[in-house]
């Protein structure tokens, strides 16, 4: 057969025929007088292993060992199932974050469990402060990395909620705003910090 009845025999391309034939996975055939390679059910029961390897994962750099060692082939499946449990695990993990952001309505952006500290838009609480907490959580929880994130929630915890529209009166602060504004958004801070 020709190479691209073999290639549509095997469900491949003639192009991955070739790069087979390239890294040697599969040997080349003989030509014919006219040029053409001629291929026999050898080379398709191989082209089929390699692909059937192949889809289980096996790298190419791989295959030629397996194909030949039942020993190799019990290591290597083996090493695939550890794998393919690692990528389950890494899978289920992402989906219960998703459904966390999802119960929780938190963006995606921001780590579920610290979403829940991020402002949400109230009349007394301007947009960009909403904007400038969430970006701020995004930073911390970076730099906190995950191991980090349970220190920062309590104590964010603690009482950061109370506070703010406390904080939507400091960020309404600007350079006209009287001392005696100044002065009532301060006193109670430093009254309730002990100082």
């Amino acid at each position: 057969m020709l190479s691209s009845e073999l290639a549509t025999l095997a469900g491949v391309t003639v192009r991955t025929l070739r790069h087979y034939h390239q890294i040697g996975l599969l040997a080349e055939p003989p030509r014919s007088a006219g040029g053409y390679r001629h291929y026999d059910v050898g080379h398709l029961v191989r082209l089929l292993r390699i692909t059937r390897l192949t889809a289980l994962g096996v790298p190419l750099s791989g295959i030629s060992a397996v194909l030949d060692d039942p020993a190799a082939a019990e290591r290597l499946l083996d090493e695939l199932d550890r794998e393919a449990t690692a990528e389950i695990e890494r899978l289920t993990a992402r989906r219960d974050s998703i459904a966390v952001l999802r119960r929780t309505g938190s963006p995606p952006d921001l780590p579920p469990e610290l979403a829940a500290f991020r402002s949400a838009p109230e009349p007394e609480l301007p947009a960009s402060v909403a904007r400038y907490e969430h970006e701020q959580l995004l930073l911390v929880g970076h730099l906190l990395g995950e191991a980090g994130h349970a220190e920062l929630v309590d104590l964010l915890s603690s009482g950061a909620s109370a506070a703010a529209p406390l904080v939507a009166r400091f960020y309404a602060l600007d350079t006209d705003t009287s001392e005696d504004e100044v002065a009532t958004l301060v006193v109670p801070v430093v009254s309730s910090s002990g100082v």
